[in-house]
């Protein structure tokens, strides 16, 4: 197998994904492009191979259709309905279950033996919707989870302390949607208390522009793209390059028989291990209300 990456869905999210792949050093040999606007996906096709001449690394772009999943490493979902404006990720259930169905059965029924990167919402719903119909082992189903909230977290920490991102060690965890909460007791910023560089007001500040973050987006600009594109291909590097990174991806909870995001160990087998932050009374309580809606949705979604 070579690292050949098939993505269904070329809108916003899919394009963005492509783009950043191209622009930086990933060890992939070939991404093949799906999408039901074939004379759309075959422009941005074009348009990506354009770019070649000024790419850190050569990846043979092109147009191709469910038997290309066969041979591929990973598959990328960003297919189904985005967010309008006014509307919860949770909103989308309906529209995107019926959709992932369909998907799901034609990349399997094409022979796939890979790993699934998940980045359509409601992301937790449909990392389990695709757990669920492909019969994959767990580990090789993957959401992008809050890979994207974690991102925002930590600009806007490195924004209030001054400390380079990087170095922020800070997580947002549960569902990728109203209920994430940040687990205040572990974050690490240079080695000092949290007391001594943000007050209270800070932190709650903070959290709610967290969790609100997509929709302060959509409403400016009708969609987010350019931040889960730079996540995608983060989990992707992490796979395709064995890396045995930390990342903070919606992958399966045993224990509550769901698709959460906690920290977890990425490498070339998917998921190697997810990682749980110790939780003080009031953060159980919040990881406990995530986990309940979580399980609720997927009641409602999966009869």
């Amino acid at each position: 197998m070579n690292n050949k990456i098939v993505l269904i869905g070329c809108g916003n999210v899919g394009m963005a994904y492509a783009y950043a792949l191209v622009n930086q050093k990933v060890y992939v040999d070939e991404l093949v492009l799906i999408d039901i606007n074939k004379e759309k996906v075959q422009g941005e096709a074009m348009d990506l191979n354009h770019c070649q001449a000024y790419s850190p690394s050569r990846i043979k772009i092109r147009v191709g259709d469910y038997t290309d999943c066969k041979n591929a490493k990973i598959v990328v979902i960003a297919a189904g309905t985005g967010l309008n404006p006014g509307e919860t990720r949770l909103d989308l259930i309906t529209k995107n279950s019926s959709i992932f169905e369909g998907i799901i059965k034609n990349v399997m029924t094409n022979g796939f033996d890979g790993i699934f990167i998940v980045a359509t919402n409601p992301l937790d719903i449909m990392t389990y919707i695709t757990l669920k119909y492909s019969g994959l082992p767990k580990n090789r189903v993957i959401g992008s989870g809050t890979t994207l909230d974690t991102a925002r977290l930590r600009y806007i920490l490195s924004e209030k302390t001054g400390v380079c991102p990087k170095n922020i060690e800070a997580y947002v965890i549960g569902e990728h949607g109203d209920s994430e909460f940040i687990p205040w007791s572990n974050v690490n910023i240079a080695y000092k208390k949290l007391n001594e560089i943000i007050t209270e007001e800070d932190m709650n500040q903070i959290e709610n522009d967290v969790r609100n973050s997509a929709y302060e987006i959509i409403n400016r600009k009708g969609s987010t793209s350019y931040g889960i594109g730079m996540c995608l291909v983060e989990i992707t590097s992490a796979i395709i390059e064995n890396k045995n990174v930390i990342l903070p991806v919606s992958s399966w909870d045993k224990e509550n028989e769901i698709c959460i995001s906690t920290p977890a160990i990425v490498n070339k087998h998917g998921v190697k291990e997810k990682i749980y932050i110790p939780l003080n009374e009031e953060e159980t309580k919040k990881i406990i209300n995530s986990i309940n809606v979580i399980k609720n949705a997927i009641l409602v979604t999966i009869k």
